[in-house]
């Protein structure tokens, strides 16, 4: 493989015709106007809450009425489909987002920090709020600071419901000393752990629960929206970290949100958990010490730390050692067949559930439900496992003659998915298959085209 084609597989979704990726060229094209989000626009904000909040009050108005009434009920289906159809838009979009791409670093980071941002929703129903929070409080930060990117994750709906932040009450509050209630310290558990400073980074059990009652004023209802409460809000001062915050507003939160967004931990968490993502599982100590120090350098600014991943030695190795994930499969796969975003969007919705939805369930990787806020496995294991294997092969050989007829020639999906000098074992196995179906399957199949 080229430099550029190396660049392609791990920092993309593959190479395509006429790319000549370069560090330059990849860092030039996250300075543009985000381009696709106008393209295929994602639901999100007002419109959104006003769906769900729609939907939740023709439910419960469904629900009150004795006897039931047919037409309120009626109602309430059609209003909870809408929000189902808006989930399944989302994805699509967001599929065709990534088909689409240029190069596929935009979107590469995109589903990188969703997923160091975990939140799940209950079924493709609910995938519509973290669908929103990638594209309201992650996709606007991707080329800012990290501080932006935490405050507006850790403010957005999607993360307090998942977090259920909204139960949190300071004991010593008003609310609290009237009603009983408590802290709910998830939140800040996962603040600390999963998206600042990282597992074993010398925090104490206090920092968690002090943490915990600074975030207690932050509240999410759906007919109300966001709020901070003075009612449930613990009292300060409250000491995290060894900083005394004496406030107990939401500017306190912030400024709470930007320490811990700049500290020294952070950086060596986030400069791992990158290095992990895209280059190895095992990934070599000067790369994440470059990284660090890019984000230290820059006060969190992310860009830097991007210039720094793209150019360095260790990460143009040829060896591919992470293995494609099964969206990434998916997408590389698409991209490989000339599929463009502008078909995705045309697609019947029978044909997205049987080419994508159903296909990520069964390798494993259920579009926006991930088992737990640590989100998805980053190990090749996890990945490239006998099972995984037989549903990715599956698709392989079935699914590209459902999307194109008449099928391309076997030859030309290979330079589509590796560039110019596809595997001499890919085009031999390609080249004998006794169908052009059974040869694009064993290209897309293919050990190579798996990894990145």
């Amino acid at each position: 493989m080229t430099p550029a084609e190396i660049a392609a597989f791990r920092f993309g979704y593959g190479p395509g015709p006429g790319m000549a990726i370069t560090a330059d060229a990849l860092l030039a094209g996250l300075a543009k106007p985000d381009s696709a989000a106008l393209a295929y626009p994602i639901v999100a904000g007002d419109d959104l809450t006003q769906m769900l909040s729609a939907a939740d009050q023709a439910r419960l108005a469904a629900k009150r009425h004795n006897p039931r009434d047919p037409a309120l009920d009626a109602r309430a289906i059609e209003l909870d489909q809408a929000v189902i159809a808006a989930s399944g838009a989302a994805l699509r979009a967001t599929l065709a987002r990534a088909v689409a791409a240029p190069d596929g670093l935009r979107e590469r980071l995109g589903a990188f920090w969703a997923d160091h941002f975990t939140v799940a929703a209950p079924g493709l129903h609910r995938a519509i709020m973290p669908a929103a929070m990638a594209e309201e409080a992650i996709r606007p930060h991707l080329t800012g600071n990290f501080a932006d990117m935490l405050t507006a994750v850790a403010l957005h709906p999607a993360m307090l419901i998942y977090l259920d932040q909204s139960f949190s009450t300071g004991p010593n509050s008003a609310l609290g000393k009237r009603k009983g209630k408590g802290l709910n310290e998830n939140f800040a558990r996962e603040l600390l752990e999963l998206h600042t400073l990282g597992v074993g980074a010398g925090y104490a059990q206090d920092d968690v629960r002090e943490l915990a009652k600074l975030l207690s004023g932050l509240s999410w209802r759906l007919r109300t929206g966001f709020s901070f409460n003075p009612q449930k809000t613990e009292p300060g001062p409250q000491v995290v970290l060894g900083k005394t915050y004496a406030g107990d507003t939401l500017d306190t939160v912030r400024e709470v949100l930007g320490d811990l967004a700049r500290r020294p931990e952070t950086a060596t968490h986030l400069a791992r958990k990158l290095a992990v993502h895209f280059v190895a599982d095992a990934p070599d100590a000067g790369l994440v010490a470059a990284l660090e120090g890019a984000f230290l350098q820059g006060g969190g600014a992310l860009m830097p730390v991007y210039e720094v991943l793209l150019r360095h030695p260790a990460a143009l190795v040829p060896e591919m050692a992470k293995a494609r994930q099964p969206w990434d499969f998916l997408v590389a796969s698409l991209r490989a067949l000339g599929v463009t975003g502008d078909d995705i969007m045309a697609w019947p919705g029978k044909h997205l559930t049987r080419r994508i939805i159903k296909p990520l369930i069964a390798m494993g990787q259920p579009w926006k439900q991930p088992r737990g806020p640590d989100g998805w496995a980053e190990d090749f294991a996890a990945w490239i496992s006998p099972s995984g294997l037989a549903t990715r092969i599956t698709w392989a050989m079935s699914v590209p003659e459902t999307i194109l007829r008449p099928l391309p020639d076997p030859a030309a999906v290979a330079r589509g998915a590796f560039g110019t000098n596809p595997p001499d074992t890919v085009i031999w196995a390609a080249s004998r298959a006794e169908t052009r179906a059974d040869g694009i399957g064993l290209v897309l199949a293919s050990p190579a085209f798996n990894r990145r």
